[in-house]
C-alpha cells in the first residue's frame, strides 16, 4: 500500500512539474511574441520617420525650383517694360504655372507635418451630396482646361446624406486630384453617385495608365507615391489617399480602387444612419 502511495504520488510530482513547465514555457512564448510585435512597431515607426523625414527634404529641395523660376520670370518682366506682347504673355502664363507648382508643394509640406490621423474627429450634419460633388468638380476647371480634360457629375436630383462636410470634400478633392493627375489628355473624368437601402456610393472614374494590381494594395498606405521617380507634374507627397481612406473609415465606410487598360475606378461606400438607430 505504501509503495502504491509512494508511485502515485511521484506520478502527481511528475504532471505538476510537466504542468508548470508547460506554463513557463507559454509564458515564454507569450512574452517572447510580445518583444517581437513591440520591436517590429517600433521599427515601423522608425522607417515611417524616416520617409517622413525624407520628404520633407525633397519637398524643400523642390520647392526651389519653382521659386527661382518665379522669381526669374518675374525679374525680367520688371527689368524690360517694353517686352512684346506675345513674349509677355508667354512669360506670364510660364510664371503662373510655376506659382501653381509651388502651391501645391507648399501644401504638400503642410500634410506632411500635420499628419496625425488619431486625430480627426468627424462631426456630422445633413449635407447636400451632390451639390458637394458638383462644387468639387468646378473648382478643378483651371487644371483641367490646359489639357482639355473634363468632368462630368451623375448624381440623383436630392442626395443627402449625414456626414461631416469638411471632411469628404476633402476625401473627393483627393481623389479628384489623382484622377486629374494620371489621366489622359482630351478624356472625361465622370463622377458617379447613388443611394442604396444603407449605402451611399460615390464612384470617380478615368483613364489613364493603369495601376499595377500590387500597388492597387499599396495606394491607401501612408507616404505611398505612384510615381516613384518623383515627376515634377505628378508627384505628391503619398498623404491624399491614405488621409482619404482614413477619414472614410472614420464615418465607418470604404474606399477602394480598381484599375485595368480601360479605366480607373475608385469608389467610396458610406454607411446612411438607419432612424431609430440612436446615432
Amino acid at each position: 500500500m505504501i509503495a502504491v502511495l509512494v508511485i502515485v504520488s511521484a506520478i502527481i510530482v511528475l504532471i505538476m512539474n510537466y504542468t508548470n513547465s508547460r506554463k513557463s514555457q507559454e509564458m515564454k512564448n507569450t512574452i517572447e511574441a510580445q518583444r517581437l510585435r513591440a520591436q517590429r512597431h517600433e521599427q515601423l515607426l522608425q522607417m515611417e520617420s524616416q520617409r517622413k523625414s525624407d520628404l520633407i527634404t525633397y519637398l524643400a529641395h523642390d520647392m526651389r525650383t519653382p521659386l527661382a523660376s518665379i522669381i526669374g520670370y518675374l525679374s525680367l518682366l520688371d527689368e524690360v517694360p517694353e517686352m512684346p506682347a506675345d513674349q509677355r504673355a508667354k512669360y506670364v502664363g510660364i510664371t503662373l504655372d510655376k506659382a501653381y507648382r509651388l502651391e501645391q508643394l507648399t501644401e504638400e509640406f503642410f500634410e506632411i507635418t500635420r499628419f496625425n490621423l488619431q486625430t480627426i474627429v468627424i462631426n456630422k450634419q445633413k449635407l447636400d451630396l451632390g451639390l458637394l460633388l458638383q462644387q468639387m468638380a468646378d473648382e478643378f476647371y483651371p487644371l483641367l482646361e490646359p489639357d482639355r480634360k473634363s468632368i462630368h457629375v451623375e448624381t440623383p436630383e436630392t442626395l443627402f446624406y449625414k456626414g461631416d462636410g469638411d471632411k469628404l470634400a476633402r476625401v473627393f478633392n483627393n481623389i479628384i486630384k489623382n484622377a486629374v493627375s494620371y489621366s489622359y489628355p482630351d478624356t472625361e473624368i465622370a463622377i458617379k453617385a447613388s443611394q442604396e437601402v444603407s449605402m451611399v456610393l460615390v464612384e470617380v472614374v478615368s483613364h489613364g495608365d493603369p495601376i499595377p494590381e500590387r500597388q492597387q494594395k499599396l495606394i491607401f498606405e501612408k507616404f505611398f507615391r505612384l510615381d516613384s521617380s518623383r515627376s515634377t507634374k505628378t508627384g505628391g507627397a503619398g498623404l491624399g489617399l491614405a488621409i482619404a481612406k482614413e477619414i472614410v473609415d472614420a464615418h465607418g465606410g470604404s474606399i477602394s480602387v480598381k484599375s485595368d487598360e480601360q479605366q480607373t475606378v475608385f469608389t467610396v461606400s458610406l454607411p446612411v444612419e438607419q432612424k431609430g438607430n440612436g446615432k
